[in-house]
């Protein structure tokens, strides 16, 4: 006998006990890798939402992702940042004209008087 009472024990009730608990826990590693795989193929429903140029690779990149993990956040790069943007932008930033020359430009005093 035992000093604490087990009021379960070789009884009905701890069968279903055992029963409930086995139902959570294939429940919550279903829910966590359901929830895995909706995150790790965000890359793949963004590019296609977006209409992407490279679905292609996104889908590769992702896929691959699940054995090298680094090449899934190159997937994830790859499709929420719009590469032409950014070329665009990289090239404006590197034409701008220096600082100087924009304060001495008529054209922007004109511009920043009649705002």
């Amino acid at each position: 006998m035992s000093l604490f009472s087990m009021p379960f024990v070789d009884t009905g009730v701890d069968t279903a006990l055992h029963g409930v608990a086995a139902v959570v826990m294939v429940a919550t590693v279903a829910a966590a890798a359901f929830g895995f795989w909706k995150i790790h193929e965000l890359p793949i429903n963004k590019a296609h939402k977006e209409q992407h140029h490279q679905i292609g690779l996104i889908t590769a990149l992702t896929w691959i992702g699940f054995i090298w993990h680094w090449v899934w956040v190159v997937a994830v790069i790859v499709a929420f940042v719009d590469g032409e943007k950014a070329l665009r932008r990289i090239r404006d930033v590197w034409r701008e004209k220096e600082p100087q020359a924009i304060a001495n430009d008529p054209a922007v005093k004109e511009e920043q008087t009649n705002a």
